[in-house]
């Protein structure tokens, strides 16, 4: 994959399939309204109960083909234990500052897994300090504008709610890349919780209920700390709901 010299929206997992889980329809959306988009997984996942290294690099590979992502990197943290300190926060930074995004995607800061608390700590201090101009004073400051956070395993009132009606199937074929971690009656290793069947009938259920909630079919929710400004609020809040 090509990696783009400037991405307008850039996810961050903790591991490789997290992105895809809580924003693979609304990437694959904003790609095709013409934005760039890219995915950074912090760790290869290699602590997993199912799948090698380089089984799970390979099956990211696939997904980002099928997502149509402009980039794909991982930052190589050790998986269960993604520390919140310097060198982590300036990988993050230089990365921030080389693909000058518009805005971020991180994981909820409440959630089961603690890479995944971490990972919303790691972004949101990276994101900030990004923008410092005397740290790293030789890479050019860049603060995105937001950072938008997606749905883990704990749920949350939304901010709002992404349709994605139309992309939800492209989702699914996107987690389905990930042929050793989610149900696949062929592999031969142990079952876990994210391999049975019910948890991919769950993801399917969660999109209907958010888009149920938003008035779409499917729909993935988003948190954000600041209130948004809206310049015309009768496009939004106008259009028919299903």
């Amino acid at each position: 994959m090509t990696k783009s010299p400037k991405i307008d929206i850039l996810a961050f997992g903790p591991h490789p399939d997290d992105v895809e889980l809580g924003c693979g329809g609304t990437l694959f959306k904003l790609k095709k309204l013409g934005y760039h988009t890219g995915i950074v997984d912090l760790t290869a996942g290699e602590m997993g109960s199912r799948g090698t290294v380089a089984q799970r690099y390979k099956e990211a590979e696939n997904s980002s083909r099928i997502l149509k992502v402009d980039y794909r990197s991982n930052l190589k943290m050790p998986d269960g234990n993604i520390e919140l300190n310097s060198r982590n926060r300036e990988k993050i930074i230089r990365l921030i500052r080389q693909l000058r995004p518009i805005l971020l995607f991180a994981p909820y800061h409440d959630d089961r897994h603690p890479d995944h608390i971490h990972t919303s700590q790691l972004v949101t201090e990276s994101w900030f300090y990004a923008g410092v101009k005397k740290i790293l004073p030789k890479i050019p400051a860049h603060r995105p504008f937001r950072i938008i956070y997606y749905m883990a395993k704990y749920e949350f009132t939304p901010s709002f709610v992404v349709d994605i009606s139309q992309e939800f199937p492209t989702k699914f074929k996107a987690l389905q890349a990930y042929k050793s971690q989610f149900y696949n009656p062929d592999w031969p290793g142990e079952q876990t919780f994210i391999s049975s069947q019910w948890f991919m009938e769950s993801v399917e259920f969660r999109a209907r209920h958010f888009g149920w909630m938003a008035g779409v079919k499917y729909g993935e929710p988003f948190w954000i700390k600041e209130a948004m400004a809206i310049d015309d609020p009768v496009p939004i809040f106008s259009r028919k709901i299903i």
